[in-house]
């Protein structure tokens, strides 16, 4: 019997094209290094920054002193920080679901209209998140202008109410009146991702399923529910980190009035640091709200997950 023994032969790489990987390599990475140095500076340097110097009493005119633990303790027994809180809960709360929902409702009624027509419906509901902040804001300062507003001549008008409403001034309105505006200016995004995600659901299995008697109901819940899944834990996330940063309207149309009813956790955090210069006891709050955004988007991403 005659045994063949098989064996490798090992072909060494030219060192030309050692060469030429090296240089690849190197290339790519100065091509990156710009991105990655303003990363670190302006990103991660920050981080690490915020983090230390909430250990400390910091502010202008004299050096930092270490107080450990104590900007934390004091921030829990700081009722204005305490109802910052509970409003930037209820924005998340009451924000987040109606974004997702109407955004949802929206696209499954505008995916099978002609497509000139959800190209047009996209871009009036898209509009305001490319108008800049403060001009939206004006507008609907405007809107609810106490003497001239547009809200309280339509509520005259209608029977509604009987005198002119301070919107913006009354602390049983003025934290609602910031959440819709949100509600206004988040829901563009959403649309144009769902109406995306749903056009891409496979059709044929739809009408499959139709075919076999099921509901619209059904081949929604049970089809195109699933598919868009991972668009929707996208959406749930970046809404909830959204509604927490919430701070450009509070900060253009009550400055967190009347009463601190509309604080919120970010423009507190502006407030101490930037109007009473406490830096360390700022950047306590900025690491506060860093956790409890990391906490819940990880309970969304494994819910999500779950659910796949």
């Amino acid at each position: 019997m005659i045994f063949l023994a098989a064996t490798t032969v090992k072909v060494k790489e030219p060192k030309r094209s050692r060469a030429l990987v090296r240089q690849e390599t190197i290339a790519s990475y100065l091509f990156l290094l710009p991105s990655l140095i303003f990363f670190l500076g302006f990103v991660i340097y920050p981080m690490i920054l915020c983090v230390v110097t909430s250990f400390f009493d910091s502010t202008m005119n004299r050096a930092d002193v270490f107080v450990g633990l104590a900007n934390y303790k004091e921030l829990f027994a700081d009722k204005i920080f305490l109802g910052a809180l509970k409003n930037t809960f209820i924005i998340v709360i009451v924000s987040v679901p109606v974004t997702c929902a109407f955004s949802l409702w929206v696209s499954s009624a505008i995916v099978d209209l002609p497509e000139w027509a959800t190209s047009l419906f996209r871009c009036v509901f898209y509009l305001p998140v490319v108008t800049g902040s403060v001009a939206v804001t004006v507008v609907w300062k405007w809107m609810y202008n106490n003497y001239y507003g547009i809200f309280n001549y339509l509520g005259k008008t209608l029977g509604l109410i009987d005198k002119n409403i301070n919107w913006l001034g009354d602390e049983r309105f003025a934290l609602g009146c910031i959440i819709l505006i949100l509600l206004t200016t988040s829901v563009g995004q959403p649309i144009v991702l769902y109406v995306s995600a749903l056009g891409n659901v496979d059709q044929s299995i739809v009408e499959a399923a139709e075919v076999d008697g099921a509901t619209d109901f059904q081949c929604f819940w049970k089809i195109k529910w699933p598919a868009i899944m991972p668009t929707t834990l996208y959406i749930l996330v970046i809404t909830t980190i959204n509604s927490f940063q919430c701070f450009a309207l509070i900060q253009l149309l009550t400055s967190g009035g009347p009463n601190h009813s509309t604080d919120t956790i970010m423009y507190y955090i502006y407030y101490t640091a930037f109007k009473l210069y406490r830096y360390g006891y700022g950047n306590a709050m900025g690491v506060v709200l860093a956790i409890i955004i990391a906490i819940l988007s990880a309970i969304q991403f494994k819910a999500g997950n779950q659910n796949n």
